[in-house]
């Protein structure tokens, strides 16, 4: 019996992507508050107990544990496993997609984009270490060869960062106050690293459309939503832009 390598490969970046998940979710509940991300055991957010190995496996410990502490029984956060399946969907999404060197490449694009739309939802928080991660890794995948052109990558990355710039800096003079956090342009200029200046108007076009959709949604359940409301659009543009790279990947249906 042979496998298939598309789904080998997908196995593979899936399996990934949940440690990176777990790694992502842990991340984004340490690193706003101060707390020390590089060295210490794994613990419990509620009593602080050391988890084991067998508690710390992706998911499978979340389920086997019912969602539970197993020292103080208070809740496991729902978003923790939630970033540890998104995190293993993108690379199973990414090797179907391209089943080469270019999935691996995309896989690391939307595990970067995950850990800064995690933070994002956790502290409205952008940090530059990540923005500066995304745009290095996008210069170097460029460097390497990979599509787009490296000439492509450096206008985007130019013009994301100045486009999303300019609004924030019109919106501020007009308004007297701010629209948009620090981080967006630096995202939107890491974004265009990676995807090429072409494909920015569309990671624009889906992420509005994306808060548009969010905005209905919290209005649906009742939630009263302002102009100074601060909603993270940094998750919005990680969103677009991991969904425009598969499109791009994919490339046009044979008809």
């Amino acid at each position: 019996m042979t496998i298939d390598p598309v789904w080998g490969w997908a196995v593979l970046l899936g399996v990934l992507g949940l440690v990176f998940g777990s790694f992502i979710a842990t991340l984004a509940i340490r690193w706003p508050a101060g707390r020390a991300i590089s060295h210490g055991r794994s613990e419990c957010d509620s009593c602080g107990k050391g988890l084991r190995a067998g508690e710390l496996v992706p998911v499978l410990s979340y389920l086997l544990q019912r969602g539970r502490c197993r020292g103080c029984g208070a809740p496991i956060r729902m978003n923790h496993v939630l970033t540890e399946l998104i995190g293993g969907a993108i690379g199973v999404a990414a090797a179907i997609a391209s089943p080469d060197p270019a999935g691996a490449a995309g896989a690391v694009f939307g595990w970067l984009l995950l850990t800064l739309a995690a933070l994002d939802v956790a502290a409205l928080w952008l940090p530059n270490a990540l923005t500066a991660a995304l745009a290095a890794t996008g210069l170097g995948t460029g460097l390497l060869g990979l599509n787009p052109p490296l000439d492509e990558r450096l206008i985007g990355g130019a013009a994301g960062f100045g486009v999303l710039w300019l609004v924030a800096w019109g919106y501020k003079r007009l308004r007297g106050r701010q629209g948009l956090g620090g981080g967006d342009p630096k995202l939107f200029g890491g974004i265009g690293l990676w995807l090429g200046w072409h494909a920015l108007p569309l990671v624009l076009l889906a992420a509005c459309l994306i808060g548009f959709a969010g905005i209905f949604g919290l209005m649906l359940g009742g939630h009263k939503v302002t102009a100074t409301d601060r909603l993270p659009f940094g998750v919005m543009l990680a969103a677009a832009a991991f969904a425009v790279w598969l499109g791009l990947a994919i490339g046009p249906i044979p008809g």
